[in-house]
């Protein structure tokens, strides 16, 4: 399989999935979409992977990359209509680029160890085969899809946030949380001061320094609850 990643700053890449990718000798092309990279062709790709990012799908003035990036999502699920994975800000961009609107949390940002519940079309979807009913998931956003695009369903929720997956079509899927997340994430992540202030602010300076032993003590959750996803999202490939 071929794997088109896009990426919006180096430390927020596909994680535990490059891993998977490996093992099973899929081949992957990053695209670091910040930094103006061209986007290839898509003929030959089976799979597009959007990444987060700290930056929001709103601010296409400042970031005029997001117009096209929006435009590339678009084209490849509407009309190649081939399978997609977006976590965080991928997650919203998915949204954002079949129509729906995406928006500041109601609520304080969500960072974080969280249990999100799947819902009803959750329990029916293959991507939750094998897990749930709630997902124990690592939560780092200020934003949430607000209104769904036409025929985008929700799968999986909390109180913080009523959109934490979504699918769109057959195989076009989206996670607000953190899948990808390995041992490295917590301390790459707060080399950025964005990211560690924002952490301070919502969860404080103790709860922030003690987040990195946290996490690494649910890894093996996470890691099994992504191997699934994963083997899950494959069968939908090969079904195609």
């Amino acid at each position: 399989m071929r794997i088109l990643v896009f990426q919006h700053v180096a430390v927020e890449h596909p994680g535990i999935f490059r891993d998977f990718w490996a093992e099973a000798g899929h081949q992957w092309d990053v695209v670091e979409i910040d930094e103006y990279e061209a986007i290839p062709e898509y003929h030959g790709y089976d799979l597009m992977v959007v990444m987060g990012g700290p930056m929001d799908v709103w601010q296409e003035e400042e970031l005029p990359w997001l117009r096209t990036e929006k435009a590339a999502i678009r084209r490849w699920v509407l009309d190649e209509g081939k399978p997609y994975l977006g976590i965080c800000l991928g997650h919203q961009l998915l949204a954002e680029a079949l129509g729906g609107k995406v928006t500041p949390m109601n609520r304080t940002a969500e960072m974080g160890i969280a249990d999100i519940e799947l819902t009803s079309a959750g329990h029916e979807d293959p991507i939750y085969a094998g897990l749930g009913p709630l997902v124990k998931t690592f939560q780092w956003h200020g934003a949430e899809i607000s209104t769904l695009p036409e025929g985008m369903v929700v799968l999986a929720a909390n109180a913080a946030c009523a959109t934490q997956a979504v699918r769109w079509g057959r195989h076009a899927y989206g996670f607000q949380y953190h899948l990808e997340v390995v041992p490295d994430t917590v301390v790459e992540w707060k080399s950025i001061p964005e990211y560690t202030a924002a952490l301070e602010q919502v969860l404080g300076r103790e709860a922030t320094e003690a987040l990195g032993d946290q996490v690494m003590a649910t890894m093996p959750v996470y890691h099994a609850a992504a191997r699934r996803i994963y083997n899950n999202l494959n069968g939908l490939i090969l079904e195609r």
